[in-house]
């Protein structure tokens, strides 16, 4: 697998997806046109990433400043898989980071934490 990194744009988010680091980063907002065509790639990577044997932890960070309705139900499916990973046994560390003066993050956080209560899913305060 390669890495992959996407560049952040008024839209849409910095991706950065590293086998090698077993890191997987979105940081900025997210409202594209078309969702899940913007996301098709990401998704696919993450699949198969995910069925690659490993015993050391994925590392998860999002920090999502705002996203639409669309990006939310991508979001979810995107959860969806690390739970279906880490009930298979994979070692799955999920890091959600929100400014302390967003409540829209910080509440999104929660609410996907509450969402997805079995993976390891950490609320983190960033400046």
């Amino acid at each position: 697998m390669e890495k992959i990194h996407i560049s952040e744009t008024k839209y849409t988010p910095e991706i950065i997806l590293d086998p090698f680091d077993r890191n997987i980063k979105i940081r900025g907002s997210s409202y594209p046109e078309n969702t899940f065509e913007f996301y098709h790639e990401t998704m696919d990577w993450i699949e198969e990433f995910l069925k690659e044997e490993s015993e050391k932890p994925i590392i998860v960070e999002l920090e999502i400043a705002y996203f639409n309705s669309s990006s939310s139900k991508l979001l979810f499916d995107f959860f969806t898989l690390f739970e279906d990973a880490q009930d298979e046994g994979r070692d799955i560390q999920i890091y959600w980071k929100y400014n302390i003066e967003n409540d829209y993050g910080k509440e999104s956080g929660e609410e996907f934490q509450e969402e997805f209560d079995t993976l390891n899913f950490n609320l983190v305060v960033v400046n």
